[in-house]
């Protein structure tokens, strides 16, 4: 590009930095806007004057524009940070909140339902108060929460971090929809549902994919396939994105064309559809930046005009900053520039170069989506550990069947009207669809489909240095670059060679470790693990050969590997403390491996099926309850909690079975499922604890628990299960505090993977994975 085609490149990124400092420096907003308003007059004086008497630089219009929008973007974040400062005065508290939803809704893996609002009214149970600031509401699943419906949630309130676009998380126990979305939205939602479950009749695979692909819905997209997805770098496909809104623009372009209409045709008519699946797949801001920049993107390729893109795409990014300056520190939204610059710059000439292999429509069909994916690479690894080996080659194999699943699903969405019509082209999408997730699928189970690498500079340097000489390779650049560039190129390409060898040495370390040699690293004289299962609990206790697992964490596949590297078969005592998804969702990796079930009660069909479930694979079922005993080898345990017959408190965390363990090799240990502060108070005035060598927090750590319980044991060791980077923020700087102040030495299993804990010469020992 020429260098007056970059001049308002620095404008974005300026804004951008602004906009970055004043949302991860509280209180700096009305400062950065004098600074830079000041600033901006004093460019504006100069300006004036060198005009009056000649000699007036280029770059000063430019400078005074840039000073001006910086100003405008921490005026923004100042108005903005007041209302926001408000509502997260609600951390830790149980809150009501009327909202109205502003995205899609996704299921989390707490089984949740994820999506963002605007609070309308905000304040204690039946007595919230006007108040508008963005929000994050986690509910159990259910219908009728689309984009404007208003809603209303009651529910557990955590402060988020200074920088989040979301001022506060609710964590849902009572939600309702106050109003369904109405008008053109109702109608969207109801076409979208329509489709939904026209597609989930047909066959695994591609049923649940085809809505992802075609509309964002990803709620019926398994975590199986989800995590396959992410390891073939395919995730992008799951979701509305940039790649979503240009294949809608460049087909509507292309089909105008072929019927032969002029260039300002095209351009409308590809403008109007691309309003048109926005509305349809909800216009959530990360929809609207998406499709902005997309459509900017490549309606400048297909008027072959990409330098004139790269100033209206940082246009874009202005103006999309002043509107919401705290998307300036979202991931996503680094993304979809980069992916949108892609477009514009790099997927010009990676097409020109393919097309010395493959037609020009199909080096363009795979130009789009690898931009895309050599570009944000690098990116992505500033974030992510999991590194993909193999998503060039999947994107390269997935990457012609996604517009045809995109554009063949658009319009079984738009003929749910004529079923049969709607039933014929679902049918046509699902086999991209399934291609899609096959490709997944597969690719994702090679030896070498991705590596753990620390997130960070040095990782996104590695991923930077592979990308670039892949697309040196597909361009062909060799004299058409200047001789200094051309010499760095060819040292690119020559390096991608050592680049590959060392990433494939680390992944053969990597499955080294996680392979047969694993289970020779565990201690032998641990008598407590805790097993890293993401956002969830599942503990061992083993005492003379026999062993109790306590919960079985969110999902089957961490859980057994768990077992596995420990050596564990076999499971003579099973306590599910109760029936959330991240106590319970891991039981199937168990099923006919368990002797006894102790049980907190059930509250639902799902709850009597798991029972079921273990039943017909032998296991004994005991309801569990204040008072019951018995031996777990050489140990003693006993139930100190809920109590019998109790209607205090219904099925859920504060009915959780609360169960402790001591003797035969077995430091006294104590284990607090979910209870929250209430019954942590009752439990300690009903049951005489003493003290213990190891507590389990209860809740993961959550903020609602009672210091008085925690003062009474007097841990020496306060194990918190969750997950990495959890959503809730789990632990609480709060709980963790709270048992230091008590002498307790703090273990995280989302900083420290797993963890386990013995008696040697009567000292407690401990041992973690990181």
């Amino acid at each position: 590009m020429r260098p007056r085609d970059l001049r308002l490149l620095p404008l974005a990124a300026a804004v951008w930095c602004v906009a970055l400092f004043c949302v991860f420096v509280p209180g700096s907003a009305w400062g950065s806007a004098a600074i830079c308003g000041i600033a901006a007059v004093s460019v504006l004086g100069a300006f004036s004057w060198r005009r009056r008497h000649g000699g007036l630089h280029a770059g000063a219009g430019l400078l005074m524009v840039t000073l001006a929008a910086g100003a405008a973007v921490a005026m923004s974040t100042g108005f903005a940070s007041p209302a926001r400062d408000r509502i997260a005065e609600w951390d830790g508290r149980v809150v009501e909140v009327v909202a109205e939803v502003t995205s899609s809704a996704s299921t989390g893996q707490d089984g949740r339902l994820w999506f963002e609002a605007v609070s309308i009214d905000v304040g204690p149970p039946g007595q919230a108060r006007p108040l508008a600031a963005p929000v994050r509401i986690g509910i159990d699943p259910a219908d009728g929460f689309d984009l404007g419906a208003r809603i209303r949630v009651t529910g557990e309130a955590a402060a988020t971090d200074a920088g989040e676009r979301s001022a506060l998380v609710v964590f849902g126990g009572e939600a309702e929809v106050v109003s369904p979305a109405a008008g053109v939205f109702g109608a969207a939602a109801a076409l979208r549902l329509a489709f939904v479950e026209r597609s989930l009749r047909l066959p695994d695979p591609g049923s649940g994919l085809l809505p992802g692909l075609a509309v964002g819905d990803t709620r019926a997209v398994t975590q199986e396939l989800t995590d396959d997805m992410r390891t073939s770098g395919l995730s992008h496909l799951t979701a509305v994105s940039g790649a979503n809104c240009a294949i809608v623009v460049g087909a509507v372009f292309w089909l105008t064309a072929l019927c032969g209409g002029g260039r300002m045709l095209r351009v409308v008519l590809a403008a109007m559809a691309l309003a048109g699946f926005v509305v349809l797949v909800t216009p959530e801001p990360s929809v609207i930046r998406a499709s902005v920049m997309a459509g900017v993107a490549m309606l400048t390729v297909l008027l072959g005009r990409p330098t004139a893109g790269a100033g209206m795409l940082a246009l874009c990014v202005v103006v999309v900053l002043l509107a919401d300056p705290w998307l300036a520190a979202t991931p996503g939204f680094a993304l979809s520039v980069v992916a949108s610059g892609a477009l514009i710059l790099l997927a010009p000439p990676l097409s020109r170069g393919m097309t010395r292999w493959m037609p020009a429509p199909v080096a363009l069909a795979i130009a789009v989506p690898l931009a895309a994916q050599l570009a944000c690479g690098p990116i992505i690894a500033l974030f992510a550990e999991q590194q993909s080996l193999i998503g060039i080659a999947a994107n390269l194999l997935a990457a012609p069947a996604a517009p045809v699943a995109t554009v063949m699903g658009l319009l079984a969405c738009l003929a749910a009207p004529i079923p049969p019509l709607a039933d014929l082209l679902t049918a046509s999408a699902w086999l991209p669809a399934a291609w899609i997730a096959t490709t997944a699928t597969t690719t994702a189970q090679l030896p070498i489909a991705q590596i753990l690498l620390p997130a960070g500079l040095a990782s996104a340097l590695l991923v930077l240095a592979v990308g670039v000489s892949m697309a040196s390779v597909l361009i062909g650049w060799r004299g058409s670059l200047p001789p200094r560039v051309a010499r760095v190129a060819a040292v690119a390409r020559q390096g991608a060679a050592g680049v590959l060898i060392v990433t494939l040495s680390l992944a053969g370390a990597h499955f080294a470790l996680s392979g047969p040699l694993a289970t020779s690293t565990a201690p032998d004289g641990w008598s407590i693990a805790a097993c890293d299962v993401g956002q969830g609990d599942a503990l061992l206790v083993r005492s003379a050969g026999q062993v109790a697992l306590i919960d079985t964490g969110p999902e089957p596949g961490p859980l057994a590997e768990c077992l596995a590297s420990l050596g564990i078969q076999h499971v003579d005592l099973l306590v599910l403390s109760h029936f959330d998804l991240d106590h319970v969702g891991g039981t199937a990796a168990v099923f006919g491996k368990v002797d006894a079930v102790l049980h907190g009660p059930t509250a639902e069909p799902a709850d009597e099926r798991l029972l079921d479930d273990l039943v017909a694979g032998g296991a004994r079922l005991t309801p569990a309850s204040a008072g019951l005993r018995g031996r777990l080898g050489s140990a003693a345990w006993r139930v100190l909690w809920p109590i019998r017959d109790s209607a205090a408190f219904p099925p859920g965390n504060d009915a959780s079975v609360v169960v402790d363990f001591d003797g035969g090799g077995v430091p006294r240990s104590l284990f607090l499922g979910d209870l929250a502060a209430e019954p942590q108070r009752m439990l300690l005035r009903t049951v005489r604890l003493g003290t213990y060598a190891v507590v389990k927090v209860a809740h993961h750590g959550s903020a609602d628990q009672d210091p008085g319980l925690y003062e009474a044991v007097r841990a020496t060791a306060a194990i918190f299960s969750a997950g990495a980077e959890n959503d809730y923020g789990h632990p609480r700087d709060a709980a963790l505090d709270m048992l230091t102040a008590t002498g307790a030495h703090n273990l995280r299993t989302d900083t420290q993977g797993r963890i386990l804990l013995g008696i040697r010469d009567e000292e407690l020992q401990v041992w973690t994975e990181r």
